[in-house]
């Protein structure tokens, strides 16, 4: 049996790269924090569908949890280990950088950057064992290009990508890969307040994205079939940026 863990994955992204990562063989971990119902109902579709996974709550920008949760989890599983781990846990805050608060630059940078060294840290040791490892993290269109009103979260997934090509080429003679995926406008609950028939005239194919496209491309980079990609982001926006 092959482990997966998704953060965030009650729904939006990280409930269509759970469904997709079980659909492909995975014992998917869905983790969130505070939408049980949502969780619940995740996997609810995913054992309905034939799949296999169970709930791992926990707050991704708590190093106590992260370390408790995983720990015990671990202690369980003393023959297994968790061979792909989704980094998709994240929020946003937005306002323009003059009128941003403290908390509000702390909150985001926490939730979507902290969170990647806590939890990939707790399951990166079992992975440089065994040899065999995926490292994925969703990052944004906002960490490559930058948007306004995003300070935070784009210095968020800035961060997270400068991190990723740094372990990747720490860890990549462990044959563990580490990639991120940079999703552009995507139908979720994240984008559901913007002008989508304004921005999908900016987009190329004339759209905004879905879970799904995401999601394919999570599952590409989890398979065998990715062994030689390691250090990249692939950009998942429509053609908007490159």
């Amino acid at each position: 049996m092959k482990f997966a863990l998704v953060t965030g994955a009650s729904r939006g992204i990280g409930k269509a790269i759970a469904q997709k990562l079980a659909g492909d063989g995975f014992y998917v971990l869905l983790n969130y924090h505070t939408n049980r119902v949502a969780a619940e109902e995740t996997l609810r579709e995913i054992l309905d569908h034939g799949g296999q996974g169970e709930l791992l709550p926990f707050d991704v920008s708590d190093n106590a949890q992260v370390e408790t949760v995983l720990g015990a989890w671990a202690e369980r599983n003393p023959d297994n280990y968790i061979e792909v781990l989704v980094n998709n846990a994240g929020i946003r805050d937005d306002g323009l950088m003059v009128f941003m608060s403290v908390d509000q630059w702390k909150n985001v940078i926490s939730t979507n950057l902290d969170s990647f060294f806590y939890v990939t840290r707790q399951v990166l040791q079992p992975m440089l064992i065994r040899k065999q490892g995926r490292i994925i993290s969703i990052v944004s269109l906002s960490g490559q290009k930058g948007q306004p009103g995003q300070t935070n979260y784009s210095a968020a997934k800035a961060g997270i990508i400068g991190a990723s090509k740094s372990l990747a080429m720490e860890i990549g003679k462990k044959k563990v890969t580490v990639n991120c995926v940079s999703p552009g406008f995507i139908e979720t609950d994240m984008t559901k307040d913007l002008d989508a028939e304004l921005l999908k005239k900016l987009v190329p194919l004339n759209r905004f994205g879905t879970p799904d496209d995401v999601a394919e491309v999570v599952g590409f980079l989890a398979s065998p079939e990715s062994k030689y990609i390691t250090g990249e982001v692939i950009s998942v926006n429509g053609g908007i940026y490159s």
